[in-house]
């Protein structure tokens, strides 16, 4: 099957089209408009380390369902405890860029580039984006980010310099989706990390019908900031 080009139409070919690994599509831009319509249609970009961007839609596609999600007993001791000050969308660029670099150190390099930091800015700008921010002692330890439409959450990236930083962000975070009614949590690809939370491989074409019915849901385009 071959890798479609994208031209300055927002339009991408059919997610079913994509090749064994999940890639799509190749080039296009970053633009506001065309990363909405991309993950509407169950599409997200990677750079894997070079130009143009690649488009992806992989299958099985991993999804965490807040009914399913995993908190083990030491990590529901640490979330007590209130080891962690948990914020929403106070820090979106500082989490970003955390990714990028905890990228760096574990793949030697990262798809997060300028372009992507300057695109998912824009997208947060505009209430689509968001982040959330485990800090300790004023200082910002861990967090994610991803984009939000519908009763959908696009998980991106996340890190961790304490250890469950990352952890108790991502359990915030499935707390504010199930008290909103988010149907799923996109993970994109398999890590063991998730799967230990709880996120478990669906095929696309379910992961696509669970998609249809969350776009039906209204999308809060604002700033999550509590």
């Amino acid at each position: 099957m071959p890798v479609f080009e994208l031209s300055e139409e927002l339009l991408f070919p059919p997610p079913e089209l994509a090749e064994d690994d999940g890639l799509l599509a190749i080039g296009g831009d970053l633009s506001l408009e065309r990363l909405i319509v991309a993950y509407q249609m169950g599409i997200f970009p990677w750079y894997m380390d070079y130009h143009p961007i690649l488009w992806w839609s992989p299958d099985p596609r991993l999804v965490l369902f807040p009914c399913e999600f995993v908190l083990s007993r030491s990590m529901r001791q640490t979330i007590n405890k209130k080891l962690f000050e948990i914020t929403f969308d106070r820090a979106f660029v500082d989490v970003m860029l955390n990714c990028a670099e905890v990228k760096r150190r574990d793949c030697n390099g990262t798809w997060i580039n300028e372009d992507m930091l300057a695109a998912y800015t824009a997208l947060h700008e505009q209430g689509f984006a968001h982040s959330v921010e485990s800090w300790s002692e004023g200082r910002l330890v861990g967090g994610l980010y991803g984009v939000a439409l519908g009763g959908a959450f696009f998980g991106e990236s996340m890190f961790a310099l304490k250890s469950n930083a990352s952890k108790a962000a991502v359990a915030a975070l499935v707390n504010k989706l199930d008290d909103w009614g988010f149907l799923f949590i996109d993970c994109q690809v398999v890590t063991q990390h998730l799967l230990s939370l709880g996120a478990r491989e669906i095929p696309r074409r379910d992961f696509m019908a669970l998609l249809r019915a969350a776009l039906k849901l209204p999308t809060r385009a604002v700033k999550w900031s509590y």
